[in-house]
């Protein structure tokens, strides 16, 4: 889906202010004691389809819906019919009395609920056409028109059709291990999304009035029957993206002769549709691993921009086990290739785009495509498909497999700015990465957004992280995530939550995600365990249907780390991370006890009381405590210690004796609802450093605090907690110990 930009903007008078301790937002777990529980009481119960282990059972089943389709593009009034004939196999354990048939294209219907749905204002100041099209024009229906719908042997069926969704009554139930096929005729009209929206449609050029289309959701297409939820129909309002069968597709386009194509799946008559030097060329391009070959060149597109031929052509294409298929044709577009080699297998990295995308995606584009498809690979599994198309479609970012839509031009001049380059290269990247998920591994996008988007954009983290050119990447990295979970609570929502229920939906179905992930591979379980589990989810999972639970169960499945906190927290809450320092008390060694010492009850050892004779340790906040006293500890100057290693250990026990002077008690806090490890550095007065990280486990025993001890040989000058900022901590003004002053952005 189309990646989300978010910009924050500061008050002035705000940045000004006084530095003070910032008001942090309710709080709405903090005092659950109950948060290192099994998540029993909030995940499916395991049965013979999905197993506790988190993998597929020995029941799982999952449908299949094979299509042929025929498709005519009328470019001149920018209308789409076709038809299709759909077969349908029932592999599940149930008979089913209707087929569910998702009409995506209804959501952009005259009688469309999605507009009534929404709040709205007045905007007090509009562009003129904006203020025309939202008051004035009536504009096009752009809903399906079904012509009709029937069996194989041409006969009518009965259908229903409920906004997005369309209900085909079967005459008889699909028993077990049957297949059911049935035809459908429809058209509708296409819309301009840059004026229209939606994830699709086309792209005007008014100075030379062409088209570039990009083209999705245009069949009607199977929804998912499964174990979890039976019919997955929900309304498509536009928000919640799709869940989609996997099937195979043989697909006829006919489009204006003029036009260059791309779609999913592999090309069947490439000769007929290309000139022989483009043939020629796209052979090379199969052998060329370093660099992309031009099969279409600039100036092939710039004559074929000034034609607008009346001829036809048809393109021919076929696609073995995808859940979904996509178009892009254009006669502007310049088409380049390269290939991809893999562990075992060649692929092609392949990009279309206009003369108004150049010089910035004839060299980064396909490049990208083929980096992309190299680092997912290796975090997953081998990309499985044939190639993987990137389109220019300014203003779009969408996926569909094998290919998908991506915005970022230079300007009139052909000038690409920094934040446009990377803009493009990051959008690149993520729509690429969707052939993994969710295109591969299937989740339910209409459900949980996060499946699909949250583990994609963490994916998109680390590839974009291993270009090797410090890539500033928006979403991955803790601190990008602060604003977010810092927030009102009135306008957050946990991460598991409905796709269309999202206030802040790129934070929480992208941001918050795949932070999480970041988190858990950097911080809390290391990469190692990390990647194993995840190669493990990711292939359980390639060509299958996985819920959350499938997800959870099997990164702790695949690495013995009890992940339930984690994931009850960072997922099914809105609790935020805030640990502090609360407090750090250093204490000196004295054979001689304070008052407040004396009558100390002294605990119980394992073989009984201990009895002495005893070493003081007396904190720096005791007021019997005299500067003589406090100085660092030398065993020899304390006669009983002294007394201890002389007469106790042996000549290689002294030899390997630690020599602590210095003794400190560290007491955390935590006034944040999110657990998390306790990440400290603490720097000698000879600015040395050291680390430590003890895991979330620590708050066990207690919700709010926790104390650590540290013996040391060298004066500790500060400590600090979490000073990588790791852990999306909301609150870094009670991190550092002695406190010191946060600069304001102002400052």
């Amino acid at each position: 889906m189309k990646k989300i930009f978010l910009l924050f903007i500061f008050p002035a008078a705000l940045l000004a202010q006084e530095k003070t301790t910032p008001t942090l937002p309710k709080q709405q777990g903090k005092y659950d004691t109950n948060k290192f529980s099994q998540m029993y009481d909030l995940l499916a119960t395991p049965n013979m389809f999905r197993t506790a282990s988190g993998a597929p059972g020995p029941a799982y089943y999952q449908q299949q819906a094979d299509y042929k389709i025929d498709i005519e593009l009328d470019d001149k009034n920018s209308k789409l019919s076709g038809s299709e004939t759909v077969t349908y196999s029932n592999n599940s354990p149930d008979s089913l009395e209707y087929l569910w048939v998702q009409l995506d294209q209804n959501q952009a219907a005259k009688n469309s609920q999605s507009p009534l749905a929404e709040s709205e204002k007045i905007e007090q100041v509009l562009p003129a056409d904006k203020f025309a099209k939202e008051y004035l024009t009536q504009g096009l229906d752009r809903g399906f028109n079904i012509q009709y719908v029937k069996d194989v042997k041409g006969n009518p069926l009965s259908y229903t059709i409920n906004q997005t969704m369309m209900r085909i009554n079967l005459p008889m139930p699909l028993k077990p291990g049957e297949k059911y096929s049935f035809s459908v005729k429809w058209w509708y009209n296409i819309n301009n999304y840059r004026q229209d929206g939606g994830r699709s449609g086309y792209e005007l050029f008014e100075k030379e009035g062409n088209k570039l289309y990009v083209i999705a959701q245009f069949f009607p297409r199977m929804a998912v029957y499964n174990d979890v939820e039976g019919w997955q129909n929900m309304q498509f309002w536009g928000g919640g993206e799709f869940a989609l069968p996997f099937g195979n597709y043989d697909v006829n386009i006919t489009v204006p002769a003029d036009h260059v194509m791309e779609a999913t799946g592999e090309l069947m008559n490439r000769s007929e549709v290309f000139t022989p030097a483009q043939v020629k060329r796209y052979e090379l391009a199969q052998k060329s691993f370093d660099k992309p070959v031009v099969i279409v060149t600039q100036a092939e597109a710039e004559a074929s921009e000034k034609g607008f031929s009346e001829k036809k052509k048809t393109w021919k294409y076929s696609a073995k086990n995808v859940r979904d298929f996509g178009i892009a044709t254009s006669r502007k577009f310049i088409f380049d290739a390269m290939a991809v080699q893999l562990t075992d297998k060649v692929v092609m990295a392949t990009s279309l785009y206009p003369k108004e995308a150049n010089p910035l995606w004839g060299e980064t584009s396909t490049r990208t495509v083929a980096h992309t498809l190299k680092s997912y690979s290796s975090h997953t599994f081998d990309y499985p498909y044939p190639k993987a198309v990137s389109v220019s479609a300014e203003d779009q970012g969408m996926e569909y497999p094998m290919i998908c839509w991506n915005f970022g031009r230079p300007d009139e001049n052909g000038v690409t700015s920094e934040q446009i380059k990377n803009g493009m290269i990051g959008v690149v990247v993520h729509e690429v990465g969707h052939n993994f998920f969710p295109m591969i591994v299937n989740s339910d996008e209409r459900q949980w957004t996060w499946m699909d988007e949250g583990l994609n954009s963490f994916m998109e983290f680390m590839a974009e992280q291993e270009l090797g050119t410090n890539f500033p990447s928006r979403r991955g990295p803790a601190k990008n995530i602060v604003p977010y979970m810092s927030g009102d609570q009135k306008f957050l929502e946990p991460i598991m939550s409905n796709s269309e229920g999202i206030i802040q939906f790129g934070n929480n179905a992208y941001g918050k995600p795949a932070t999480g992930l970041n988190i858990l591979r950097e911080t809390i379980m290391g990469r190692e365990l990390f990647d194993h589990a995840f190669k493990v989810y990711a292939n359980r999972w390639k060509f299958k249907h996985p819920t959350p639970e499938d997800f959870f169960r099997t990164m702790e499945d695949a690495s013995a780390v009890d992940l339930d906190w984690f994931f009850r927290g960072w997922f099914y809450s809105t609790d935020f991370v805030d640990i502090g320092i609360e407090e750090v008390k250093q204490y000196f060694v004295s054979e001689t006890p304070t008052a407040e010492l004396k009558d100390t009850k002294v605990r119980k050892g394992r073989f009984g009381q201990d009895k002495g004779p005893f070493v003081y340790l007396i904190s720096d906040k005791s007021q019997e405590l005299s500067a003589a006293q406090k100085k660092p500890l030398k065993i020899e100057d304390v006669k009983l210690l002294s007394d201890y290693v002389n007469q106790n250990l042996s000549a290689t026990e002294k030899a390997g004796l630690k020599t602590p002077k210095y003794f400190y008690e560290v007491a955390f806090n935590k006034p944040g609802g999110m657990l998390m490890p306790i990440l400290v550095e603490i720097t000698y007065e000879d600015d040395t450093k050291e680390s430590f990280k003890y895991p979330a486990q620590i708050w066990r025993k207690s919700n709010e605090t926790a104390k650590k001890v540290y013996a040391t040989e060298k004066a500790i000058k500060k400590i600090q907690i979490d000073p990588k900022l790791e852990t999306a901590d909301i609150d870094v003004t009670n991190n550092t110990w002695p406190k010191e002053e946060v600069k304001s952005k102002f400052d």
